[in-house]
């Protein structure tokens, strides 16, 4: 480019070559639409360095003493993809100048590609796979703005943003309840898919937290406590209910990595063994189905101890099965009747995760088979921190604070513990 003509008057002759016809073009309005648009925003690029020099161009310095901010050394090409297709501008250099020198309007536009980016990742996450992106970002002429391979690139900032989430400081979350569960997801190296623990939390402030995201090998008792001691490593506090499945290995891990803790069990995984048991005709189901929820469901832990014996006893000898699974982890089903009542419902089950288990399943299905662990892992990742920005506090009043502290006190009578900041969570004495 001629450093003795503008750049915007450069555009404004390229322009007046168009409408005079001198110019071949086959899309007049369009390439019209777009010179003029790189025209507007090279004058306000120049006009921004006429203020920022204090003089204008070709003029000299105004400042008697000698000072100056520098001088125009040339324009540097940029390119900025749209809609309308690619617009190319100068960006102007400045040298010798105290102070740097950057384009507000530039700026703006550097951060609308960087929503771009972003959009093409939150695309990703909500379910399109990169062909989709790639078919969806589409300028005028029906080019790729974003094409698969930049935007495969740019899905790897998930896995660094997971990562990141996955070493951060646990120590400023007090835990009341904690939950942990199991998801699987098909990873072409793995024959059976690959395990992915999960845990999260509620908090004595009523939010709800995704604490950690691992992959494993299984959900044997190793390495879900592996998984349990990092949360702890990371600054987890004991936390008063630890609730789950009925997995053996899982019950193994929590009862060494949170021996003071009680342990529930997710009373929607129970229902469902316990159906499983019986014959598939509603009208045995479904009277089995109401006295177990009136067991389950009871206003208080004696009424449920009560209830459980009669259903036993009615129902022993006709479907011993069925009975023995119920008797199976009956302390630990019925152990949230021993918190407020406010906070039964949301304590009593995993639902909370199951049902962004079925979200990022949803999303995941699109891949068949994952490359590796990673890609499963930032998909995983991706879907179920913004679920977890979506999930609604429980209500902590003061009265339910109070039954919590008086449950601690209970729980860790004659044990040596350490308290912060008068928490409801608490750590084991080295």
């Amino acid at each position: 480019m001629n450093s003795k003509v503008k750049p915007s008057e450069v555009l404004s002759k390229t322009i007046e070559n168009l409408l005079n016809g001198q110019q071949p073009t086959q899309e007049l309005l369009t390439d019209l639409l777009r010179l003029g648009a790189e025209r507007i925003l090279q004058e306000t690029t120049e006009a921004e360095v006429d203020e920022f020099l204090g003089r204008g161009w070709y003029q000299r310095s105004k400042d008697h003493d000698g000072s100056h901010r520098g001088y125009r050394n040339g324009y540097t090409p940029v390119s900025f993809k749209t809609t309308q297709g690619p617009i190319t501008l100068q960006r102007p250099r400045i040298r010798d100048n105290e102070q740097p020198f950057q384009s507000a309007v530039l700026s703006r536009i550097d951060r609308l590609e960087d929503r771009l980016v972003k959009l093409a990742t939150e695309m990703y996450v909500r379910g399109l796979s990169t062909r989709d992106i790639e078919q969806t970002l589409v300028d005028g002429h029906g080019e790729a703005v974003l094409s698969r391979s930049v935007t495969s690139r740019l899905t790897e900032e998930l896995y660094a943003e997971y990562e990141r989430w996955a070493g951060q400081d646990l120590s400023g979350y007090d835990v009341v309840y904690l939950f942990v569960d199991g998801v699987y997801e098909s990873v072409r190296r793995y024959t059976n898919g690959q395990t992915i623990l999960c845990a999260w939390g509620i908090c004595s402030d009523g939010r709800k937290v995704l604490l950690g995201l691992r992959a494993v090998a299984s959900e044997s008792a190793e390495c879900w406590a592996e998984f349990l001691q990092d949360l702890k490593d990371r600054g987890l506090a004991h936390p008063l209910l630890v609730v789950s499945d009925g997995a053996g290995g899982l019950k193994k891990a929590i009862a060494r990595c949170f021996p003071l803790a009680d342990r529930g069990r997710c009373i929607s995984h129970k229902m469902r063994n316990l159906m499983n048991k019986l014959p598939k005709d509603k009208t045995i189901t479904d009277p089995i189905k109401a006295r177990l929820k009136a067991v389950y469901y009871a206003v208080d832990l004696e009424t449920a101890q009560g209830l459980a014996k009669a259903f036993i006893e009615e129902y022993g000898a006709q479907y011993p099965s069925m009975v023995t699974c119920f008797n199976d982890d009956l302390q630990a089903c019925l152990v949230h009747l021993k918190y407020p009542h406010g906070h039964r419902r949301s304590i009593r089950t995993t639902n909370l995760i199951e049902r962004s288990f079925v979200e990022q399943k949803r999303r995941t299905k699109i891949i068949p088979n994952h490359v590796n662990e990673k890609g499963a892992m930032k998909l995983v990742y991706g879907t179920l921190i913004r679920a977890a920005r979506r999930w609604q506090r429980v209500t902590m009043d003061p009265a339910d604070l109070v039954l919590l502290k008086t449950l601690r006190q209970t729980m860790c009578n004659n044990q040596n513990i350490t308290l912060t900041d008068d928490r409801i969570s608490f750590k084991l004495a080295a």
